[in-house]
């Protein structure tokens, strides 16, 4: 009996482990268009499945060449396809074809249709935009590896169907306060890759407060020189050349993101005033501030060149920013009256309008006059307010923003590290369970341009704590401001939302797991083995919800798959998914090698083909150590596993989440705490990394505990190259810290996962030493994921 070409054509490989949890090989189950998010507007599902192959090309419109490279770029890396982007008008016939032609008519300015059919891919839209969001979908439709920046095994698959798309506001936010504490230009473009998945169309900048001034001005240098020398709790501060803001505004643009910059006003302004003595009433400039309590701090608005700096900061903002947008603040100005605040704003807003903007402001600038176009930004509450009403009757559009729903810089819970809870604690279902539409009685539908969730930095000082706080409630933020009311609830959204999981550990995104949420991990717990070896050998496996059929194919008698890493101690049963043509055979779960103790057995029948799918299950004995699934069968008894899963409770992992230490780290985002992170799909975000010919690296377990295994996870593993493996290394084990007893050698290691049983032994500390790094060429430990069980 012939083995399918593709797995015959492997020698021996030696024994891997699952992927980690939360990771989506390419050949999970086929997406449902019914998964994304935001939800669609409409959706039509249909039988068909469509299959990139390697030889695909992307046609695009001659006016949408952009997005098209946009989708190349994101597809190339994981597939490892070519994927050539070519001009096209005409009807497409295979690949992945988008037209800015055809498309439903309901899809307006932003929508879009995706049509999938067994041949081809289309989407069309009426703009580059609707095409972007439609390339946004498509992302969601296509296993999560495809957001790997390596190359991942296929098959890349789409569900067939048609989806019929458009936004429910055109206004759909995130704010970044990069004032009270400073981020880099990679950090906000990294954000704005990250938003704009979801189909947010504009990032508000807070670009001044009293702890920072981020924006260089040419009329007032000592702004940004100066004024934006420090930040919260102090440290460097920073700011924007003028290049690197035009350079921000354009990569937005290319995502179809719009900027809009804040300068707030006439509170929040004493990184201001400490730049130019001028600027207050008294002419003495007081100190910078690094604090984050407000309310202090005004302009002195009986001045004549308080609008002066304003018109010249205002103009040459305006010059930089292509959007329609300037935001002037208007919030906490709890320093000047009420008539100072009225005469302030009706100064400053025409100078808005003489650089070719529209004003927007916080609720509160509805106590001053209005102006064509107004939007005033919400972020009470309660369900009225005295000001935003008096916007309203004076014609103000309105942009929602209620802080105890859509400010993602409040905490989850008590607990949450991260964030303040004044405006009250925001979990994801409080996040989501509003609608936008009659959240304030008073406020007409009408009115209403949309949503945007603000992000406020004074306890966040790096990528991961926004991402963390952003993740998973600006997705929620998102839908509410696409998604038709109707196609929302909250039990289909969290399961949607569960089901990204893995697309954000595949992306290195930092997020919250919220208890409310069911995420995603080993995708349905279901194991499917990828690669066959030979019958003496071993099965290359990975985590994943197979549903693929064929994955390891025409099974023989004595073929056998090892899983280095996975325990089966407390697995209690064992189930998969099979086809059979001949007569079946049967699956052996045994443990620790190929012919270990036998846990149980389960017979496999003839399921009426190939490609026909049964489940068989059966219960399992007690065990310990690595589990062996062991095929056995005669004649025509082959047969295709698909899939299978463990069941029971498995053993805990003692390091997760335990405070690590090491002697040294190449970067500052390859630290020691990344090996006990959970966390193993590659980059650096994600792993230890250590320069040098020796070093060591430990965790805390927090108490004394049995250990008798553990598990490292090496540069193979992460996706780099699998000569980077840590070769020789001791492990060591102490109940004080201070005195050590080596209970494991790994010597000559080349597997991307190795696994070291003793004892158990009791310990509260766990060191690993390197004693080779890696090879001769590179001296750098990696080091992916360190796990410590008790058996």
């Amino acid at each position: 009996m012939r083995r399918r070409a593709a797995l015959s054509a492997a020698a021996v490989v030696v024994a891997a482990a699952l992927v980690p949890v939360g990771s989506t090989p390419a050949s999970a189950a086929v997406v449902s268009l019914s998964s994304v998010v935001p939800a669609p507007a409409s959706v039509a599902p249909t039988a068909a499945v469509y299959t990139l192959p390697a030889g695909a090309t992307i046609q695009t419109a001659p006016a949408a060449v952009d997005v098209g490279t946009y989708l190349a770029g994101i597809l190339r890396p994981s597939t490892g396809y070519a994927l050539p982007v070519s001009t096209s008008t005409g009807t497409p016939t295979s690949g992945i074809a988008l037209l800015l032609s055809g498309a439903d008519p309901s899809v307006g300015a932003e929508g879009y249709q995706l049509d999938v059919t067994s041949a081809a891919i289309t989407v069309r839209a009426q703009t580059a935009a609707g095409l972007f969001y439609g390339v946004q979908t498509l992302r969601q439709l296509l296993p999560a590896a495809v957001e790997a920046r390596t190359v991942q095994p296929g098959p890349w698959e789409v569900a067939g169907g048609r989806i019929v798309d458009r936004p429910r506001y055109a206004y759909r936010g995130a704010m970044l306060d990069v004032s009270r504490h400073f981020f880099g230009v990679d950090v906000v473009k990294r954000y704005i890759d990250e938003i704009s998945q979801y189909k947010i169309n504009t990032l508000h900048l807070h670009l001044s407060d009293d702890q920072g001034w981020r924006i260089v001005i040419d009329a007032w240098p000592r702004l940004a020189t100066y004024g934006g020398s420090t930040q919260v709790g102090g440290g460097p501060g920073g700011y924007y050349t003028k290049a690197q803001y035009t350079d921000l505004v354009a990569y937005a643009a290319a995502r179809h993101v719009t900027v809009v910059p804040e300068i707030d006003m006439p509170g929040h302004t004493n990184a201001a005033l400490a730049s130019y003595a001028e600027l207050n009433c008294d002419n003495v400039a007081p100190p910078l501030y690094t604090g984050i309590e407000v309310g202090f701090s005004s302009f002195c608005v009986g001045k004549e060149i308080t609008y002066t700096f304003v018109r010249q900061v205002l103009t040459e903002l305006a010059a930089l920013t292509p959007g329609p947008y300037l935001h002037i603040g208007g919030d906490e100005a709890h320093s000047t009256s009420d008539a100072d605040y009225r005469t302030f704003m009706n100064r400053v807003q025409p100078f808005v309008g003489t650089a070719g903007k529209t004003v927007i402001g916080w609720h509160q600038l509805g106590q001053a006059d209005h102006t064509p176009n107004r939007v005033a930004q919400f972020w009470g509450t309660t369900t009225s307010d005295a000001d935003l009403s008096a916007a309203v009757a004076k014609g103000d559009k309105v942009l929602l923003s209620p802080a105890n729903k859509t400010y993602l810089d409040m905490k989850y819970t008590n607990e949450t590290p991260l964030g303040l809870s004044w405006a009250g604690l925001i979990e994801v279902r409080t996040a989501y369970d509003w609608d936008p539409g009659t959240l304030l009685p008073g406020v007409p539908a009408s009115a209403i341009i949309g949503v945007e969730a603000p992000m406020w930095s004074e306890t966040l000082t790096r990528l991961a704590d926004i991402e963390f706080m952003a993740f998973p409630r600006m997705p929620a933020i998102a839908e509410l401001a696409w998604s038709p009311q109707s196609a929302r609830n909250w039990d289909g959204f969290r399961v949607r939302l569960g089901a990204l999981g893995p697309r954000w550990t595949t992306q290195g995104i930092t997020f919250y797991r919220s208890p409310q949420v069911p995420w995603a991990t080993a995708p349905t717990g279901r194991v499917e083995a990828e690669s066959f070896t030979s019958q003496s050998g071993v099965q290359i496996v990975a985590d994943a919800a197979a549903r693929g059929g064929n994955r390891v194919g025409y099974i023989d008698n004595g073929d056998w798959i090892g899983f280095a890493g996975v325990n089966v101690a407390g697995r209690t049963g064992f189930s998969a998914r099979i086809s059979s043509g001949g007569a079946g055979g049967i699956i052996q779960v045994r443990s620790g090698s190929a012919t270990g103790p036998l846990l149980g057995s389960v017979p496999v029948a003839n399921t009426g083909g190939y490609g026909v799918y049964a489940e068989v299950s059966t219960t399992l004995s007690a065990g310990s150590g690595p589990l062996f699934l062991v095929f056995t069968g005669s004649g025509g008894g082959l047969f295709d596993i698909d899939d299978f899963a463990l069941t029971g409770t498995a053993p805990p992992n003692l390091a997760l989440g335990r405070p690590a230490t090491a002697d040294s780290q190449c970067a500052a985002n390859e630290g020691p705490e990344k090996a006990v992170n959970g966390t193993t799909t590659g980059g650096n975000a994600d792993k230890w990394c250590s320069l040098g010919t020796t070093k060591w690296w430990r965790v805390d377990l927090q108490a004394t505990a049995s250990v008798g295994r553990v598990v490292v996870r090496h540069a193979g593993a992460g996706g780099e190259s699998a000569g980077f493996n840590t070769r020789d290394f001791d492990l060591q084990t102490s109940v004080d810290g201070v005195t050590w007893t080596t209970v494991a050698q790994v010597r000559g290691n080349t597997a991307n996962v190795t696994t070291s049983t003793f004892g158990p032994v009791g310990t509260r500390y766990l060191r690993l030493n390197v004693i080779t790094p890696t090879s001769t060429t590179d001296r750098a430990a990696r080091i992916y994921e360190v796990e410590a069980y008790a058996s």
